[in-house]
């Protein structure tokens, strides 16, 4: 089977996510840490879901999703940046 980079990025990037929010913890911080990872973990969820769609409808609905959930992550990592938590390298 042909490696479907999109799925390996975001792969690559729920793990980066999870040691992310395991750090955020690890400072007492658990509400921007929840939501940055089930927000960044999604995207690859998504995408998964998407490959193994029924439909072009099915994939292209939760190809959606995943650039909703994406565009949320950048949110909650701007926030995260912007009130010191993280620095400007990460985001």
């Amino acid at each position: 089977m042909k490696e479907n980079i999109i799925a390996t990025k975001t792969y690559n990037f729920a793990i980066s996510i999870v040691n992310l929010s395991k750090a955020l913890v690890s400072k007492n911080e658990y509400v921007l840490s929840r939501q940055i990872l089930k927000s960044g973990t999604s995207i690859g969820a998504n995408v998964e879901e998407a490959i193994g769609g029924i439909s072009k409808k099915d994939f292209r609905a939760k190809m959606s999703i995943s650039y909703k959930e994406a565009r949320e992550t950048h949110y909650w990592l701007r926030i995260l940046r912007d009130t010191n938590y993280i620095t400007t390298d990460v985001v």
